[in-house]
C-alpha cells in the first residue's frame, strides 16, 4: 500500500478520472441524430465518431500502463488531460464529420490516461482485499456523475446546440487537471518501478497466453462490448425505430444508470462477503439471460419498445459489478505489474466495444435486431470466459 496520508479522500478524484470515458460519450448521445444534420453527414459517419473514441481510448490504455509502471502515475495523467482539454476544443470547432472523428480519437487518447492510470491507483493505495469494493464504490460515484449526463446534454443541446456540449467536458477535464495537480500525489515510487520498459510492455504477452488471465479479461471486455453496441445504436432504436422523444430517450438511458448504482451498491456490499468469483456467477448469469432475451424478442421482433428496455436494464446494469470484480481479480494475479494489467483489460474492454460499437453500425437497418443480436452474443460470451477464468484458475478468490 501506498504512503499516501489518506487514500480514502481521493475514491472522488479517482471515480471523476474514471468518468472520462462515460461522460465524453454518454453527454452527446441524444444529439447524434442533430449534429449529422448540422455537419451534412451520414448517420454511419456521425457513429463512427463513438468508434473513433473507442480507439482512440484502446491505443491509449496500451501505451500509459506500461509507461507508468516505468515512469510512475503522476507525469503521464497531467500529460493525457492536458491533450484531452486541447482536442475538446477543437471537437467544438469540428467544421465536418471528418474533423470531429479526428478530434474524438484526439480527445480519447489523452482521457485515456485517466481512465486506465485511475484504476492503477487503486492498486497502489489499497490492501488487495479492499481492491473490488473500492473499485465498486468509485463505480457508483461515476454512475451517480454519468446518471445526468444523458439528460443534461438533451436539455443542453436544445439551448446552445451540440457544440456547448463539447464546452463542458473540456471544463470538466479542465477541473480534473488542477485536482490532480494539487491533490493527487506520485503512488508509484522509483523504488517500486521496473528498470525495463521492454520488461514493462512484455507483461502484455504473459497475461495474454494465461488462459486464467484472459477469461478474466475476455468476461469484462465482452459484457462492455455489448453494452456500447446499445450506446452506439441506441438513439437510432430509441428516437427514430419506437419515435421516442430525444428528452424522453434521456430518461430511458437513466434507468440503466439506477440499474448499475443498484447492481454496483450490491456488489461493495455483499462483494467481502462472497468473493468475487461468486459475484461474477451471479452477474454473468443475469448478462447472459437477458442477453438471450434480447437476441429472442428484439432480434426477431417480437417485443416492442418495453420489452427491450427490461432487457437492456438488466443487461447493462451488471456491467460494472462484472468489471469490477474482472479487473480486481486481475489485479490480484499481477501486483507488481498493474499498470499493465490494467492497460491490457481496459484496452481490450474498450477494444471489444468499438468492435462492437462499429458493428452496431455497420449493421444498423433501422429496426432494433441488430443492436438485440450483437448484445446477445456478447451476453453470452461473458459467461463463457468466466467459466473460462473459473477452470484455469489455481487459487480461490478472497
Amino acid at each position: 500500500m501506498s504512503a499516501v496520508a489518506n487514500p480514502q479522500r481521493l475514491i472522488v478524484l479517482l471515480a471523476a478520472l474514471t468518468a472520462f470515458g462515460p461522460l465524453s460519450i454518454d453527454l452527446y448521445l441524444p444529439s447524434l441524430p442533430l449534429i449529422a444534420t448540422d455537419l451534412q453527414a451520414s448517420e454511419a459517419s456521425v457513429q463512427l465518431t463513438i468508434s473513433a473514441f473507442l480507439a482512440g481510448l484502446c491505443l491509449g490504455m496500451l501505451l500509459y500502463g506500461p509507461l507508468s509502471d516505468r515512469f510512475g502515475r503522476r507525469p503521464l495523467l497531467l500529460f493525457g488531460i492536458g491533450l484531452y482539454v486541447l482536442a475538446s476544443l477543437g471537437c467544438a470547432w469540428a467544421d465536418n464529420a471528418e474533423q470531429l472523428v479526428l478530434c474524438r480519437f484526439l480527445q480519447a487518447l489523452g482521457g485515456a490516461a485517466a481512465s486506465v492510470l485511475a484504476r492503477t491507483v487503486v492498486r497502489d493505495l489499497f490492501p488487495l482485499a479492499a481492491a473490488a469494493r473500492v473499485l465498486s464504490l468509485m463505480h457508483l460515484v461515476t454512475m451517480l456523475a454519468t446518471l445526468v449526463a444523458p439528460l443534461m446534454g438533451s436539455y443542453l443541446m436544445l439551448l446552445a446546440g451540440w457544440r456547448a456540449l463539447f464546452l463542458v467536458l473540456l471544463s470538466f477535464a479542465a477541473c480534473c487537471l488542477v485536482l490532480v495537480a494539487l491533490g493527487l500525489p506520485e503512488t508509484h515510487p522509483p523504488q517500486q518501478r521496473g528498470t525495463s520498459l521492454a520488461r514493462a510492455f512484455r507483461a502484455y504477452g504473459l497475461m495474454a497466453c494465461a488462459p486464467n488471465a484472459l477469461g478474466f479479461i475476455l468476461c469484462m471486455g465482452l459484457s462492455f462490448a455489448g453494452m456500447f453496441a446499445f450506446i452506439t445504436a441506441s438513439p437510432f432504436v430509441y428516437i427514430q425505430y419506437f419515435s421516442v422523444s430525444p428528452q424522453g430517450y434521456g430518461w430511458l438511458f437513466a434507468l440503466n444508470i439506477f440499474g448499475v448504482i443498484l447492481a454496483t451498491m450490491l456488489n461493495a456490499r455483499w462483494v467481502p462477503r462472497f468473493g468475487p468469483q461468486r459475484m461474477l456467477a451471479w452477474g454473468t448469469a443475469v448478462a447472459a439471460i437477458s442477453g438471450s432475451g434480447l437476441a429472442l424478442f428484439g432480434g426477431l421482433g417480437l417485443g416492442g419498445v418495453y420489452t427491450v428496455v427490461i432487457c437492456v436494464v438488466l443487461y447493462v446494469s451488471v456491467t460494472g459489478l462484472i468489471g469490477a470484480n474482472c479487473l480486481a481479480s486481475l489485479l490480484q494475479r499481477y501486483p507488481q505489474q498493474a499498470g499493465a494489467a490494467a492497460g491490457l483489460a481496459v484496452a481490450l474492454q474498450f477494444g471489444l466495444g468499438m468492435v462492437f460499437s462499429a458493428l452496431a453500425g455497420a449493421l444498423h437497418d433501422g429496426s432494433a435486431a441488430p443492436m438485440c443480436m450483437l448484445m446477445g452474443a456478447a451476453g453470452i460470451g461473458s459467461l463463457m470466459a468466466f467459466r473460462l477464468a473459473r477452470a484455469t484458475s489455481r487459487q480461490t478468490l478472497a
